[in-house]
């Protein structure tokens, strides 16, 4: 049962964090392509490999740790059903290059996300 909590409450965060940011982001840059998506969805790669790379490099990393912080916090930060609503919308309404330029980036830019924060993280430890 602990566990189902520390997934519950990391995922509420990052869902608050997430709403937060997409919204601030939004107000602070008006445009038809999803960006607030496409940055928040990097940015929870980006810790999604940090914190991995530093959980594992810390031997026997706290598994409640990686349930509230990976599981939890990256899995309700991130937005990939955001991202496929809006890709979809995009090719609705007739913007097949923006669409297709959501997908190239967001799959591209989130793998080396991904990777820096791996990378970053052994850097550090």
């Amino acid at each position: 049962m602990k566990d189902f909590l520390l997934v519950f409450l990391g995922g509420g965060l990052g869902s608050v964090v997430r709403f937060g940011l997409g919204r601030a982001i939004n107000l602070a840059i008006i445009t038809t392509f999803p960006l607030a998506t496409l940055i928040i969805n990097i940015l929870a790669s980006l810790i999604l490999g940090f914190l991995l790379s530093f959980l594992d490099f810390r031997n026997g990393a706290n598994a409640s740790l990686r349930l509230l912080l990976a599981v939890g916090f990256c899995g309700g930060f991130s937005t990939f059903s955001t991202f496929s609503h809006e890709t979809l919308n995009l090719l609705r309404s007739g913007q097949p290059t923006l669409a297709l330029s959501n997908i190239f980036l967001s799959v591209l830019l989130c793998l080396a996300a991904t990777f820096g924060g791996i990378m970053l993280a052994k850097s550090i430890f």
